[in-house]
């Protein structure tokens, strides 16, 4: 069950805080990091909301992610809608694929669930790569970014681009952990912890996971919106199986199952993949060595060990029974 604890709190707010703070400070290519980090923690969330709480591991999110990229690209760009009503059409498109993938993987479980989004991800990524009116393997350029000067606000700068994005992600993360705690998010950690249960008390099981994933897509469609703004050009690499995997890789480097984890493991991954491809042009190895690790050393993500580490110093220790004691509890269950 997930409980939004001090640690959580502290976590993500030293993190977006930490965020916008290098942010006021960096230069551009610093400021185009925090936006990719930033859409990245959101696709992570949107991601560790079904794998982590659900167990429904996901390959179709890099699809929805790119379907939010391109739906707001093909708006803005073709048909000239502003972006504050492509932003939000964005996330609904987003929100229905989802819905139509989980109803239909609703009935599968484990590899079967797998491999049927990913094949679902393969079908839009074709489908995409292949129409011409949508660019094909071109991609669109010209997408606008959503306009806020009424609020005082210049997306065309890096800076407040940036500090637009931490700020999504943040309001990203508020409607997960709202979702985790009501009545609905319970429901999904028991269908998740004894689907057989659930199902024997009447729960319309295929109907949470279903809206579960309209929620999940929502947020992915969301990150998508974002990378199309950071670069105002949309291709079809977007929705490939890779972005899905880099998604999942992120979760369990943060730590699957803790919500903050994932968000953690976004800018853990945006950072250690520019810092060491700066060394070397092997860094995929590299960070693929330092996933292994975090598996084998504890399997609960960079981030889920340190909670794991906290929650085991609080834990109270039973004081230590005397020789005495013990001899006496012995006797008493020999007679």
């Amino acid at each position: 069950m997930f409980q939004q604890t001090r640690t959580k709190t502290i976590t993500i707010v030293l993190l977006l805080a930490g965020m916008a703070l290098y942010t006021g400070f960096a230069g551009f290519y610093g400021r185009e990091l925090i936006i990719e980090a930033a859409y990245l923690v959101i696709l992570a969330i949107s991601l560790d909301l079904v794998a982590g709480y659900g167990g429904m591991i996901s390959l179709c999110h890099g699809a929805i992610f790119g379907i939010g990229a391109y739906v707001f690209a093909v708006l803005t760009s073709m048909y000239d809608i502003s972006p504050l009503i492509a932003l939000p059409a964005a996330i609904v498109a987003g929100a229905i694929f989802g819905l139509f993938v989980g109803a239909v993987t609703s009935k599968t479980s484990g590899i079967f669930f797998i491999m049927t989004t990913l094949a679902f991800g393969q079908m839009v990524y074709v489908y995409v790569f292949e129409n011409r009116a949508l660019g094909g393997d071109d991609g669109l350029s010209g997408v606008e970014r959503i306009d806020l000067s009424w609020l005082g606000l210049d997306m065309g700068n890096s800076m407040q681009f940036a500090w637009f994005s931490i700020v999504l992600a943040g309001l990203a993360y508020v409607v997960a952990a709202a979702v985790l705690r009501s009545g609905f998010g319970r429901t999904l950690v028991g269908i998740r912890s004894n689907e057989g249960r659930m199902r024997a008390l009447g729960l319309p099981v295929r109907r949470y996971k279903a809206v579960a994933f309209a929620i999940s897509g929502a947020l992915a469609a969301l990150a998508g919106t974002i990378a199309a703004q950071q670069t105002m050009f949309v291709s079809p690499q977007m929705m490939g199986w890779m972005m899905s995997g880099e998604a999942l890789v992120i979760v369990i480097l943060g730590g699957l199952g803790t919500l903050v984890g994932p968000a953690v493991g976004a800018v853990l991954f945006v950072f250690l993949q520019h810092e060491v491809s700066e060394l070397t042009r092997y860094w995929h190895m590299i960070v693929g060595i330092v996933l292994i690790l975090v598996v084998v050393l504890g399997n609960r993500g960079a981030y889920g060990q340190i909670e794991h580490m906290i929650m085991h110093r609080r834990r109270p220790v039973a004081p230590a029974k005397s020789s005495l004691e013990a001899a006496s509890e012995q006797e008493e269950s020999h007679a």
